[in-house]
């Protein structure tokens, strides 16, 4: 009977992970593409950038299912075959003249591209250019004939069909604030965006928009409160009322999309959905010009930002309708010229460790940079075998980190490589000095993640099993303890007086009654604390 407790406990445990398992599966398999969904933007101006195999396994590391490319990469795209992500490919401004100019041009240019890898690298779109009325206006009249060309190769030759349109600067958007005043920009408005919207609607796609709160905030000279553009709670006497339609908006985000729909209806179309191929804050910049290009900053923005899709609560004007986004970007551009926050839109340094610690409690994994305390500190991808070494014998040496599971028959030394010994030791390092900024760094070799890097019996320093493994071995030993002083009192007692036993009774029995109850009280505390630990996340 002493034994029921034990296995009782470790029933609950397993238990409860199945059923954690199985409801994790479950939200997985009912995922509809439709769901408004958050991608990622991956621009390549970085140093060291990860091989197209490694990154494709960074995509996958942190859920990443949406991804927007700037240019056909073929390597990447066949790295992506089977992975289940999603891609918008870029088609970059300076082969917009070709493919505007020849039909022929614009077949071969899907039959090199697109035909190879889809649908097993699955290309949910094609993007014709990037932000054309501003940085190259001279490609307009181009910019639509290159439409319909590639259109046409499309319809023709892939299956399932691909979404085709281009990527709009949000500066066409004159007067957008209050939302129902916005209107697009008159010079390009019959010439250009007329004929682009009957497009889109004819082919059902969605009007691409470049859109950031950061640059309405810097032009607004101080009129639009930070907090607004950082979808932080107002009070009502800060929210923003459109005159017009008396509709509150509660974030910039919001109203900028609602100025678009505004801006289509002036030109009597309802019909064509809106898409944020690029938004996102950067987390540095000259403290005198990009005041507000900071870490917390641009972790707020994104983090709220992210939040606020995947609750799926549309805008103010279309409550019923939720763009999806594709955050700028994935890793900081440090190749990128120009001011200082040039270079500092990622999410990730080219190493794959996080910039900043993104705050996304209950969004299922995606883009795991949390601040659940579940991270972990690994060797990077791609790093130097002989880098790696020199951290290990420091962390295991002068570093004092706990290396013993890493040795010869331990339960970590297989696989027996330098990627994982150093893994182990790079973790147990981090860990041990409180996760601090810099504990996770090795001269560039390692990265923080938050997918536990345990693998059968070896269980990481971080890993929250681990942690509460204490709380298994305590309540082990409450209840071995009880089991054995009762046996062992019994015994003394028989040879002892009376008084002796009634002492011993007294120290040691099992206790009885109220003080019985807070020793159940304890193991109930206990298992509590254990279930309610990140190990059930």
């Amino acid at each position: 009977m002493g034994m029921t407790p034990i296995v009782s406990i470790f029933h609950f445990l397993l238990l409860s992970l199945s059923l954690s398992s199985l409801f994790a599966a479950a939200a997985n398999q009912s995922k509809d593409e439709e769901t408004p969904f958050v991608g990622v933007n991956i621009g390549t101006d970085v140093s060291n950038l990860f091989t197209p195999e490694d990154l494709v396994a960074f995509l996958k590391s942190q859920q990443i299912t949406h991804v927007r490319l700037y240019d056909a990469d073929t390597a990447l795209l066949a790295a992506l075959a089977g992975t289940g992500i999603r891609v918008v490919l870029g088609v970059p401004n300076n082969q917009l003249l070709a493919l505007g100019s020849s039909n022929a041009t614009a077949v071969a240019w899907v039959a090199r591209h697109v035909l190879p890898f889809h649908p097993s690298t699955l290309i949910s779109a094609v993007a014709l250019g990037d932000e054309v009325p501003a940085s190259l206006p001279s490609a307009l009249p181009i910019l639509l004939h290159a439409l319909r060309s590639l259109s046409s190769a499309l319809s023709t030759s892939a299956d399932p069909p691909i979404k085709l349109s281009t990527p709009l600067p949000f500066s066409i958007i004159l007067d957008p604030f209050p939302p129902s005043q916005a209107f697009f920009n008159q010079t390009l408005a019959s010439s250009f965006l007329l004929p682009l919207l009957q497009f889109l609607s004819d082919t059902d796609s969605a009007l691409m928009l470049n859109l950031y709160p950061y640059y309405a905030l810097m032009e607004s000279r101080g009129v639009i409160p930070l907090d607004n553009s950082l979808f932080k709670p107002l009070p009502p006497s800060l929210e923003e009322v459109d005159p017009n339609t008396l509709l509150h908006y509660t974030n910039v985000f919001d109203a900028m999309i609602d100025a678009a729909y505004f801006s289509m209806k002036n030109l009597n179309v309802t019909d064509v959905p809106v898409l944020i191929t690029e938004t996102g804050w950067p987390s540095n910049g000259s403290r005198k010009d990009e005041p507000f290009a900071t870490k917390d900053n641009a972790d707020t923005y994104n983090s709220n930002l992210i939040k606020h899709i995947l609750d799926r609560s549309g805008t103010p004007l279309h409550p019923e309708i939720t763009s999806s986004v594709y955050i700028y970007e994935l890793f900081n551009e440090d190749l990128r010229p120009g001011p200082v926050s040039e270079g500092n839109w990622g999410l990730f340094y080219g190493n794959g460790t996080p910039v900043y610690l993104l705050n996304l409690v209950g969004s299922g994994g995606f883009l795991a940079t949390d601040t659940t305390n579940r991270t972990y500190c690994v060797a990077a991808k791609g790093a130097d075998v002989k880098a790696l070494q020199a951290a290990l014998d420091w962390a295991c040496g002068p570093g004092r980190a706990n290396c013993s599971e890493i040795q010869p028959g331990e339960s970590c030394y297989e696989p027996n490589n330098v990627w994982s010994h150093a893994s182990y030791a790079f973790d147990s390092y981090y860990q041990k000095e409180g996760k601090v900024v810099g504990s996770c760094y090795f001269q560039g070799v390692a990265m923080v993640t938050t997918t536990d890097p345990g693998h059968g019996d070896c269980i990481f320093p971080g890993s929250c099993f681990s942690k509460n493994l204490n709380y298994i071995w305590w309540t082990l030993l409450f209840v071995v303890l009880g089991s054995k002083q009762e046996s062992n009192i019994t015994r003394a007692g028989a040879n002892a007086t009376q008084a002796s036993k009634a002492e011993g009774f007294t120290r040691f029995r099992p206790r009885k009654r109220w003080d019985q109850g807070l020793g159940i009280l304890y193991m109930v505390m206990v298992v509590v604390s254990f279930s309610t630990s990140n190990f059930w996340t």
